[in-house]
């Protein structure tokens, strides 16, 4: 009598979930990932290398990982759509024969793109890959309901009072429903019906894991040393730090971690991790390192260490100097760097109290109305000097950066705000804005506005007043933009200014505690 295999039904969120009976035993799952007569692998080294484009706005790797492993309907994710990829390096040995050999890698990520395979014999250069298929057929109810339409299966489902029917039949259709061709005519059923359905034997052809298969011509017999190299999708990578205030707002600690998103369908075990940081337009070839040459150094020399970061092509290659494991569908957080401390701050406050506006194009922008009249808080912004003398000369990667500050009273760290960093280039300044100051209040007026058609010439005038609430001087920064045409002039003004660039200018004030500070100025634009 034939052997039946089971698929049954686990209730619940309105589909199918099926376990096949016998499937995934050990011997039948070896029997159909390598078929008999191939050349069996084992793992030897991992170098995986990570390419973002995440924007660290709005991707939450964690979001990712939790749908892509609970989500269903819209809420679920597609990892083909990960923002980012990898470059998977792996030195395997394997056993080949003199002449033609047909080997089967299992070991490879789901999500693998076969045209960016590499292979390359360590230790017999001679031996060269004649043919390659990719094999993705892997075994689920889906691809097993599909090698089974045009024949007979059975199916058991609700029969009220009855309790179970079961209804056999020819398998027309399988998908959102199944059709199937009964002796009392065409049934239709739909999967949150369904309690069990029967086959008589295991389609064939199906296999458990996505597996590269290579015809592989060797010269010589023997244990030899390979190294393969494909890209894959449903990797990424993103930047995170932590940037803690001092008590006078004048010193600060950073700390940065790197959060890696893996939805790509293969673990990487031990892996040597590195990471790009830049714009990659065009995926460069791909670096081959010997496991020897990435060696972790002595015990006795060991410190922590995050990534060892260096310039690389036009974009900058950070390298996690010891092995890490990387689970598929998780999300893993690494620190970046060691936490630098004693990193020079300081606090700037900023008022512009103009509107977004247009500038102009072919002429002179004369409209009357834009920006003319605002109220609002002063901006808080906190910056520093990415320098080698600032305690930091590091290159950081795009990411978010979140402030604290230690409240005294109870010595906890509270968060005061957060904002988006580029990539910054070590010797660069970084400043981030954090909020609004509570107790300081800018206003801007417009106080006078004539154009001379004539003469094409435009006058305006402007007051800023900054009120400061506080039991202390504050100081200030108020820029201005003076978009309306690049000839202008500052025929007056109240207080001392600075040309920043073509088309902007910058009040620097004092405003003392629990009082204010006045500017005024009038702006002359000829054409």
């Amino acid at each position: 009598m034939k052997r039946c295999t089971q698929l049954m039904v686990a209730a619940g969120l309105g589909g199918l979930a099926w376990v096949m009976s016998g499937l995934f035993r050990p011997a039948m799952a070896a029997s159909q990932s390598r078929p008999a007569g191939t050349a069996p692998v084992e793992p030897h080294g991992v170098i995986l290398t990570v390419y973002s484009s995440a924007d660290p706005a709005s991707f939450n790797p964690r979001q990712w990982a939790y749908q892509t492993a609970h989500g269903y309907g819209s809420n679920q994710v597609n990892p083909d759509q990960v923002p980012g990829f990898g470059v998977v390096k792996q030195f395997r040995m394997i056993h080949l024969a003199a002449g033609l050999n047909k080997v089967d890698f299992t070991d490879v990520a789901a999500l693998i793109d076969p045209t960016s395979v590499s292979f390359e014999d360590l230790t017999v250069p001679a031996t060269q890959v004649l043919q390659q298929q990719f094999k993705f057929d892997l075994a689920n109810s889906d691809s097993v309901l599909a090698r089974y339409i045009g024949h007979k299966i059975s199916v058991r489902l609700p029969a009220g009072n009855r309790g179970l029917e079961t209804v056999s039949g020819r398998l027309f259709h399988a998908g959102h429903s199944m059709i199937l061709q009964t002796q009392h005519g065409i049934r239709i059923l739909y999967p949150k019906f369904l309690q069990q359905v029967r086959l008589q034997s295991l389609p064939r052809g199906l296999i458990t894991r996505p597996t590269l298969q290579w015809r592989i011509i060797s010269p010589k017999a023997g244990k030899q040393e390979i190294l393969t190299s494909y890209q894959t999708k449903g990797l990424t990578w993103i930047a995170d730090y932590n940037l803690i205030l001092g008590s006078a707002d004048k010193h600060a600690s950073l700390a940065a971690w790197v959060t890696l998103l893996n939805l790509s369908g293969k673990t990487y075990r031990h892996a040597h991790l590195k990471l790009i940081a830049g714009n990659v337009h065009r995926v460069q070839s791909p670096q081959y390192y010997r496991p020897e040459m990435l060696a972790m150094a002595p015990a006795a020399a060991l410190q922590f260490q995050g990534f060892q970061q260096k310039k690389f092509f036009e974009y900058h290659l950070y390298t996690l100097p010891r092995r890490t494991t990387i689970l598929n569908n998780s999300t893993e957080q690494i620190a970046l760097f060691a936490t630098r401390r004693h990193i020079r701050v300081h606090k700037v406050l900023i008022y512009s109290g103009q509107s977004p506006v247009n500038g102009y194009w072919n002429g002179p922008n004369l409209d009357n109305s834009p920006g003319v009249h605002s109220r609002g808080p002063v901006a808080v912004f906190i910056c520093f000097q990415n320098s080698k003398a600032n305690g930091m000369g590091i290159p950081l990667p795009r990411g978010k950066i979140r402030v604290f500050k230690e409240d005294p009273a109870d010595s906890t760290l509270e968060f005061v705000g957060e904002n988006l960093i580029r990539n910054t280039p070590r010797d660069s300044r970084i400043s981030t804005k954090v909020g609004h100051a509570f107790d300081i209040i800018g206003s801007r007026t417009r106080t006078n506005f004539h154009i001379d058609n004539q003469a094409h010439i435009l006058h305006e005038s402007f007051r800023i007043v900054i009120r400061n609430h506080q039991n202390k001087q504050v100081d200030v920064q108020i820029p201005q933009y003076l978009y309306r045409w690049n000839n202008w002039k500052i025929t007056r003004s109240s207080g001392k200014f600075k040309k920043i660039n073509s088309d902007t200018i910058r009040f620097n004030v004092a405003v003392p505690k629990n009082g204010r500070t006045t500017i005024a100025y009038t702006v002359r634009y000829s054409w």
